[in-house]
């Protein structure tokens, strides 16, 4: 198996788990949210003995954007400057993230690391933080999949344990994920990379991190085939995907897979060319009961035994 020495290992940025009386922060730096599904989440972090508060401009509307660039922008800097606030949560993805994501406060967040919550367009903030202050964040949220009234014991139990232990974190391939079918074999330790596929190739160029020796975690919902071609064809191209140790398939979610070329399709014929192990049906994404992961550390991501193993005690 092939490892990483410990100089590379510390070059990365990991905040401290939440303790109990801990202060967190709703902000939306994308799309504007429910509120009441955010003051649900609310007493759930109520709950785990968390303190809870929102950002000036959390409930904000601008047509598909909640609020102007500015205002979600000073939320989001605003917390991360705030030595108070020892976790942000984004109130959900959507539109926008993307429009701000080189603006962030890296200065701020390197001198105070804490989570930053979130997946789906919070990729482009996850990415961007990775690039410019090897800031760890977590892929992950408060979400309930397809035919999921409330959000599952198994996605709140799995963002508990990412924001409250040191534990390691192994994520199991489930085979009903139609992403399964791409698992290839053998072990690869690397850095987990990625999340959303339509965020990562938004970032290509100016906010994606160096994918050398890394594993690209990739999920996406109701993209077109054409698009994800594209995009995938675009990274390859472009030289973002040389060098990877691996890749990571989440949840491809709002796609027809008993189509003649699908999704699936189209994904094993960019992937086969890297050369690389694949693992696919990782429950990461916008699927039932997705789980959380920690992007920017250390992972091992076995194909043949089917798990993505997060290393925090590296």
């Amino acid at each position: 198996m092939e490892s990483l020495d410990h100089a590379e290992i510390d070059q990365v940025l990991t905040p401290p788990p939440l303790r109990p009386s801990d202060r967190i922060r709703f902000v939306s730096p994308a799309s504007p949210p429910d509120r009441d599904r955010v003051l649900r989440n609310a007493e759930t972090l109520q709950g785990w003995g968390l303190r809870v508060d929102f950002g000036e401009h959390a409930f904000h509307k601008r047509d598909y954007l909640a609020g102007t660039d500015e205002e979600r922008l000073v939320d989001l800097n605003v917390a991360l400057r705030d030595p108070e606030v020892r976790a942000i949560f984004t109130t959900r993805g959507g539109k926008g993230s993307y429009r701000i994501a080189d603006r962030l406060d890296f200065a701020a967040a390197r001198r105070d690391p804490k989570f930053l919550i979130g997946f789906s367009d919070i990729t482009a903030l996850h990415l961007s933080l990775l690039k410019h202050c090897r800031l760890i964040g977590i892929h992950g949220a408060f979400f309930a999949g397809p035919g999921e009234e409330d959000v599952s014991a198994e996605t709140s139990s799995a963002l508990r344990r990412a924001l409250t232990t040191t534990d390691d974190i192994v994520i199991r391939s489930r085979l009903e994920e139609p992403t399964s079918a791409l698992t290839t074999s053998g072990t690869v330790t690397g850095r987990l990379i990625g999340g959303n596929l339509d965020m990562v190739a938004t970032a290509a160029g100016w906010a994606l991190p160096d994918l050398h020796g890394a594993i690209l975690l990739l999920e996406a919902i109701g993209l077109y085939r054409g698009q994800v071609d594209r995009q995938m064809t675009m990274l390859r191209k472009a030289g973002h995907l040389d060098g990877l140790a691996g890749v990571a398939v989440g949840q491809f979610t709002d796609f027809e897979f008993d189509l003649r070329f699908s999704v699936i399709d189209i994904l094993r014929e960019h992937l086969d060319v890297l050369g690389v192990p694949v693992l696919g049906g990782l429950p990461l994404g916008h699927g039932r009961s997705p789980v959380s992961a920690l992007i920017g550390t250390v992972a091992v991501l076995d194909a043949k035994a089917g798990t993505l193993t997060i290393r925090r005690g590296a």
